[in-house]
């Protein structure tokens, strides 16, 4: 099987990541595997590092002429058996590239982010009537994609986002070297959250609660990790003056981290404060690792989390109520133990990067043994 994966992204996040991840479980497959990106793209410059063939081209805010004739060019020399879109924008140069060359190869697409948009005038129902499988990571994308495009519900399959629960492995992990890097003592409980600076993710909240609970306990220490992605330094630079604004010594914001298990693993709690999460692959990162979460209960979270039980949830929105239930967490140790191996143990039946691999391949050979 010769897949074409797409994502024409310029920014860095669960979106990039999770089209990088693919390509590597379908490599491991002896599937082959080419890129289609963004020039000068950090997702370039990854898949470039791993060996990945990679075909780039210049991406721009409407599709480019020059772009789709490129792209149509790749795909008749290319003969894939599939092409698998993980960006909707990429649509508008696949779709066209295709027509262009009047190929029939098979388009599946995975919808990783919900619109607002309504996307049922003529322009997007061409565009849409030619995919042949779409993926949502969530039930709320699934909803999404229902509500805002003309794709039928028989085209839409549910599979969701996965971890790597070898690499993710409280087992395996180094706890104590990220702790004595940031010099916390063994009686510190370390509250941490990681997501890239951007709207949405919760940062607000997390610093509220943190400064609500820094009044009551004295052996706290927060940590959030993350940069701010391609145009949204504004947006860190007002988390990090409310960060000073409102005095919380007891935080440090590591910036980007490449160590992540090791991360998590030095954390007590993760909290996942976004209010507005398609899925939450940190979060699944979090649980892997056994570490009990606390989280707002919405959007692609309910698809994830089980209240009391894998995680806490806590009011969207609300930094009293995440303060509140975080509490609970701080108090009760067992708690967070008990929380902490249900966690996993729901990573490992349902998120688990190699079942969610085999689901997809599963679905490519279902669509291909048809043809």
């Amino acid at each position: 099987m010769k897949i074409l994966y797409s994502c024409l992204s310029k920014s860095w996040g669960g979106m990039e990541m999770v089209t990088l991840t693919g390509i590597k479980q379908l490599l491991k497959h002896n599937i082959i595997v080419e890129l289609l990106c963004a020039n000068d793209s950090r997702l370039q410059l990854e898949a470039n590092n791993l060996g990945i063939i990679i075909h780039s081209v210049n991406i721009s805010k409407l599709p480019n002429p020059i772009t789709i004739l490129k792209t149509s060019t790749i795909i008749k020399s290319g003969c894939y058996d599939l092409i698998h879109s993980h960006a909707s924008k990429d649509l508008w140069v696949i779709v066209p590239a295709l027509k262009i060359i009047k190929n029939k190869t098979l388009l599946f697409f995975t919808k990783h982010i919900g619109s607002f948009i309504l996307k049922k005038d003529y322009l997007h129902n061409k565009i849409y009537s030619r995919i042949n499988v779409a993926i949502a990571i969530s039930s709320v994308i699934k909803n999404n994609l229902i509500d805002t495009t003309s794709l039928p519900p028989h085209k839409i399959e549910l599979i969701y986002n996965g971890v790597d629960a070898k690499k993710f492995n409280p087992t395996i992990s180094n706890r104590d070297r990220v702790r004595k890097e940031f010099s916390y003592s063994d009686n510190d409980i370390v509250i941490g959250m990681i997501a890239r600076f951007s709207p949405g993710k919760g940062h607000r909240r997390i610093l509220r609660s943190a400064k609500i609970l820094s009044t009551k306990f004295i052996n706290l220490k927060f940590m959030i990790v993350g940069e701010a992605s391609r145009g949204e330094d504004d947006y860190a630079n007002r988390i990090k003056s409310l960060s000073q604004n409102l005095k919380i010594e007891n935080l440090i914001l590591t910036g980007f981290r490449s160590d992540i298990p090791d991360v998590i693993s030095a954390f007590d709690i993760f909290i996942f404060p976004s209010h507005a999460e398609a899925f939450g692959i940190a979060l699944i990162e979090a649980m892997a690792m056994e570490k009990p979460s606390v989280c707002a209960n919405s959007d692609g979270v309910l698809d994830i989390a089980v209240d009391g039980k894998t995680n806490i949830l806590f009011q969207n929105k609300n930094a009293e109520d995440l303060a509140k239930k975080t509490e609970k967490l701080i108090l009760d140790e067992n708690l967070r133990l008990s929380i902490g191996k249900a966690a996993r143990e729901r990573v490992l039946k349902m998120f688990d990067i190699e079942i969610v691999t085999d689901k997809i391949i599963e679905s490519y050979n279902n669509y291909l043994n048809r043809n």
